[in-house]
């Protein structure tokens, strides 16, 4: 056993070690199996379902002896219904263009403006739930609340703007008010929320995934009954409000306008993953957050305010949160309306994918972007169920993850191997040596 748990600790230090090349090739490495695995599981899915038309429905040959070579053919039980190349290539092709008409490589790849839309616009919003569930668990904190943060930080925005838009000019000078002023609404009522239970964390010792999860039902729970009793929209019969005026709406500049997406918004959600990665690694604040989250009893011991670091934690995790839900009113639904995707709850994914980097959640929010607008592709074309697509991106999602799971349990039960360097940030090396958190 002894022998067994030394091979173990052993494969999880060189993981933990593992140079950032390193980590990109086996997270490639990963993405290749899981592709792998994943047409197994669609031809054996295809064998089992019924189709008209197979794309595998060979006729096997079986020679009789001694009737020179004559033979008789019958076609194999249960026929191959699905191409796991055509699947996979309407999932990936088919995020970024007409999947019938281009291939992976130039000169055939020819970019379709409303796909690349939907993508990068599932992209931004997953941006902003990755970063906000990254500074959370960056400062130790579980916060499965994001999405109740996102649906109040939305639900927030859409009032104030339309409270305020009487009062503001149309045209130019009303977007530079009223967007800002629901950015700031959003991420003030996003962020009020999360302190929430970093507030009872901190003071009460209540477990945060308890306390976050049940305050997405009582989110969702407020917003509908304040829009259905109070702000609900006289002229619609499903639970929305007014429409935010022309003036607060995230406009597309370069991408269709059916496609719901602004350039703008992917640019400043880009410059927020830079800005947390330097609050984080270049600002006493983020020392503290990131002492809290590694060693809390090391960090408290240095002066560090353990109450506060929680609370503030989480009040910036749902702050980034209400923004996500700002963005999804202003650009995406013009409205606040029932039903809010699962934002928030993708995100805690994205950000796992990304190993709570905040530099990484960009790649992480691209390829869980890609996966999502890929899949919608997959629904309108190909006669494949959306379970069995549900199934090749969790498996996808899966295998790439697994790498960074293991990766994180190495850094709680392994023992770093010393140096010269002086481990002051809880086990980050500041000096000869770099973070790679």
């Amino acid at each position: 056993m002894s022998s067994w748990q030394d091979r173990a600790e052993q494969g999880l230090s060189r993981l933990v070690e593992a140079s950032a090349v390193e980590r990109v090739l086996i997270s490639l490495a990963a993405l290749v199996m899981s592709i792998i695995v994943g047409g197994f599981v669609i031809l054996i899915s295809g064998w089992v379902a019924t189709c008209s038309d197979p794309f595998l429905a060979q006729q096997v040959l079986i020679s009789i002896p001694g009737t020179g070579g004559w033979g008789v053919q019958f076609p194999i039980p249960g026929s191959f219904c699905y191409n796991p190349i055509q699947v996979y290539k309407y999932l990936f092709v088919g995020s970024f263009a007409n999947p019938q008409t281009s291939t992976l490589f130039p000169p055939d790849f020819v970019l379709d403006k409303f796909s690349l839309a939907v993508t990068l616009r599932q992209t931004s919003m997953l941006l902003f739930a990755g970063l906000a569930a990254a500074v959370a668990f960056r400062a130790g904190m579980f916060n499965i609340g994001t999405q109740g943060q996102l649906v109040l930080g939305a639900l927030g925005s859409a009032l104030s703007v339309l409270w305020v838009a009487p009062y503001v000019p149309g045209g130019l000078v009303g977007s530079l008010i009223l967007i800002p002023f629901g950015l700031v609404v959003g991420a003030l009522v996003g962020g009020a929320y999360g302190a929430i239970p970093g507030a009872m964390k901190a003071y009460a010792d209540a477990n945060e995934v308890i306390t976050t999860i049940m305050l997405n039902f009582v989110a969702t729970g407020i917003a509908f009954v304040l829009v259905s009793e109070y702000f609900k929209n006289p002229a619609s019969q499903t639970v929305e409000t007014r429409p935010v005026p022309g003036a607060a709406v995230l406009s597309p500049i370069v991408f269709p306008s059916q496609a719901s997406f602004s350039i703008l918004v992917l640019v400043g959600a880009l410059a927020l993953a830079v800005g947390i990665y330097l609050l984080l690694h270049r600002t006493a604040f983020g020392y503290d957050l990131r002492t809290s989250g590694i060693q809390p009893e090391a960090a408290e011991y240095g002066g560090v305010d353990a109450k506060r670091t929680m609370v503030s934690s989480m009040a910036l995790s749902g702050a980034i949160a209400g923004i996500g839900g700002t963005v999804y009113v202003l650009m995406i639904l013009g409205r606040w309306q029932q039903g809010v995707p699962s934002y928030g709850f993708d995100g805690i994914t994205v950000t796992i994918l990304a190993g709570n980097n905040p530099l990484g959640v960009p790649l992480a929010a691209l390829l869980f972007g890609m996966l999502k607008s890929g899949s919608l592709a997959i629904d309108f074309a190909l006669g494949v169920p959306k379970q069995l697509v549900g199934v090749l991106r969790g498996l996808i999602i899966l295998f790439v993850a697994m790498p960074e799971f293991f990766r994180m349990i190495g850094k709680r039960v392994t023992t770093p191997e010393p140096s010269g360097a002086v481990a002051a940030d809880g086990g980050s090396r500041i000096e000869g040596g770099e973070d790679d958190e």
